[in-house]
């Protein structure tokens, strides 16, 4: 039995330490917050409830495959998990377009584009879709379900199967805004670039391959947790407990803590130590001091300064959520999309007669001067009718108050990782030069979001159980 530290109690970072626990470490983790869950936070007020962070979840077999490898309870009776359908409604003004797509129904999606931009549209759509595919084919287990390689090669390489018909494309893959406007054109790309957009990736300077977003919510749907998000993540910290795993919160690391030429422990700011046989940093590793241990250069994540946030608003509407109500609605406006969620959720409102609504957005991070309120809540009254009528009040949701709860500077959100790029939109391994020490959650690969940064608890756990020899989850 293994003694174990965690840094943080985010939800890469319980998932790890459920993981670890079965295997029959000893695990503990420290979190400087007051509760676990990360960005996975819940605002309350007068009745009303609001997620804070992600409002649906895409790929949820990677947290039903936690489940199942932890407990004998798998997920679906821990919480109440639901499919959106429609799965997205797409608001586009300047074109002239509303329309909602079913979920997880190439058939369905086609017929629905076809009627919104004419005939041979949902063709178009799930012919990019279709290369989109091919492109998770060939990375999805190095990506996703694999140690990062030592040898990045093929995932620097784009591997989207762009069609080729101009002497630019020749010279170089595209992005994924080319590949918007060349294989789809007008509104119709610009479903395709508002969706990627939306993971606060811009499309101007991704790889093609960022289609393989859409492909997973198109392909494996969007699905809700009742009662809200932060339900998923009292499910997995009560699974934590279940398993014996430690928590303990107000717990700032100060330092890992190195002996031998590897990681021994930590130290914390009220001055204790804690001894570990190895580490797991479950938050930015960035945020650890630079004297705590010599860095390695690939334990730093490489994205540059203009990494996203986002902003949001929680408003409180009188009035009962009409019948049919899509729960997401994207609305596209040039400089600036919004997601509106609607969940049709007795735990969101306090009684019928009221609905809860979040608006999102996503901006810079240290500031909201670029996405005023005001702007949000005029593109939100394109996909709630009567909004302004309707509307008790607002609560912001600011890049300050996500530095708050997960420590990210400026309140950076993470998006997940894509191949293509040169290799430059992956995350740091979640190996790093000094033994012992470990990196889970969205700052390490393969990235960002409910499910990646979940992926890396089956990751991390199996290079500490089995070593080097560990070649990714079957």
């Amino acid at each position: 039995m293994a003694r174990i530290a965690v840094i943080g109690a985010g939800m890469g970072a319980m998932a790890t330490a459920a993981r670890l626990a079965v295997a029959g470490h000893r695990v503990t983790v420290y979190e400087r917050g007051t509760t676990y869950g990360g960005a996975v936070g819940r605002y309350e007020r007068e009745g009303f409830a609001f997620d804070t962070g992600p409002g649906l979840l895409h790929l949820p077999a990677v947290y039903r495959d936690l489940f199942v490898k932890t407990g004998k309870r798998p997920l679906e009776t821990c919480v109440d998990m639901a499919q959106a359908d429609p799965a997205v409604r797409h608001v586009l003004p300047h074109h002239g377009v509303d329309v909602a797509l079913p979920g997880a129904s190439r058939g369905g999606v086609a017929a629905a584009l076809d009627g919104a931009f004419g005939q041979g549209a949902g063709e178009r759509w799930n012919a990019v879709l279709g290369r989109a595919r091919d492109a998770w084919d060939a990375t999805r287990r190095p990506l996703l379900e694999e140690p990062l390689p030592a040898d990045r090669r093929a995932l620097a390489a784009d591997p989207y199967p762009a069609l080729r018909r101009s002497g630019l494309l020749r010279r170089r893959p595209p992005t994924l805004a080319e590949v918007a406007d060349r294989e789809l054109g007008g509104g119709l790309g610009e479903l395709l670039a508002g969706r990627v957009r939306a993971y606060g990736i811009d499309p101007g300077r991704a790889p093609g391959s960022a289609a393989v977003l859409p492909y997973m919510e198109q392909t494996f749907g969007s699905w809700y947790v009742r009662g809200g998000m932060r339900a998923l993540a009292t499910a997995v910290h009560e699974r934590c407990r279940e398993r014996k795993v430690e928590f303990v919160f107000g717990a700032e690391v100060r330092e890992v803590r190195t002996a031998g030429g590897r990681a021994a422990g930590l130290l914390l700011a009220d001055g204790s130590e804690v001894a570990a046989d190895s580490v797991v940093c479950g938050i930015d590793p960035r945020l650890l001091p630079a004297a705590s241990l010599p860095w390695p250069r690939e334990a730093v994540p490489a994205r540059g300064p203009d990494l996203p946030s986002r902003i949001g608003l929680f408003l409180a509407l009188r009035g009962a959520r009409p019948p049919g109500t899509v729960h997401r609605t994207l609305v596209h406006s040039p400089g600036l999309d919004v997601t509106v969620l609607r969940p049709d959720d007795p735990a969101t409102r306090p009684d019928a007669d009221h609905e809860a609504v979040t608006v999102t957005a996503v901006c810079g991070t240290g500031g909201t001067a670029a996405v005023p309120p005001h702007r949000l809540l005029e593109l939100a009254g394109q996909a709630v009718p009567g909004l302004r009528e309707r509307l008790l009040w607002h609560e912001a949701h600011t890049p300050a108050d996500i530095e708050a709860a997960t420590g990210a500077p400026g309140g950076a959100v993470p998006a997940p990782a894509l191949a293509g790029d040169g290799g430059r939109l992956l995350y740091p391994a979640n190996t790093t030069a000094v033994p012992g020490l470990y990196l889970a959650g969205g700052w390490a690969h393969p990235g960002g979001g409910l499910a990646h940064a979940g992926m890396t608890g089956a990751l991390v756990a199996g290079l500490i159980v089995e070593g080097a020899e560990f070649r990714g989850s079957q």
